[in-house]
């Protein structure tokens, strides 16, 4: 357990900043969501636009650093690649 005054507000920092992060995961899984849905339903336009939606979101969880630029790359270029393939 912290017993110096800056280790009790370190906990205190990253506590505050888990909760924000869990905040941005959930709301790139969510997005991420909606584009796979679009897909699943068949409808090309609906899930273009979800995928146009959704790419800012996960690149902004890549800059505030909650995942990695490759994993947000990937994610992208997989849902990406989705679309384009539903004909």
């Amino acid at each position: 357990m912290a017993n110096t005054r800056s280790a009790k507000k370190m906990v205190r920092k990253i506590e505050a900043r888990t909760e924000v992060n869990k905040a941005r995961r959930s709301r790139v899984r969510t997005y991420v969501r909606k584009v796979e849905e679009a897909i699943a339903s068949g409808d090309k336009a609906a899930a273009s636009e979800a995928l146009r939606v959704a790419q800012p979101e996960i690149m902004r969880a890549t800059t505030k650093g909650v995942i990695h630029k490759n994993t947000s790359s990937r994610k992208v270029s997989r849902l990406a690649a989705r679309v384009k393939a539903m004909a």
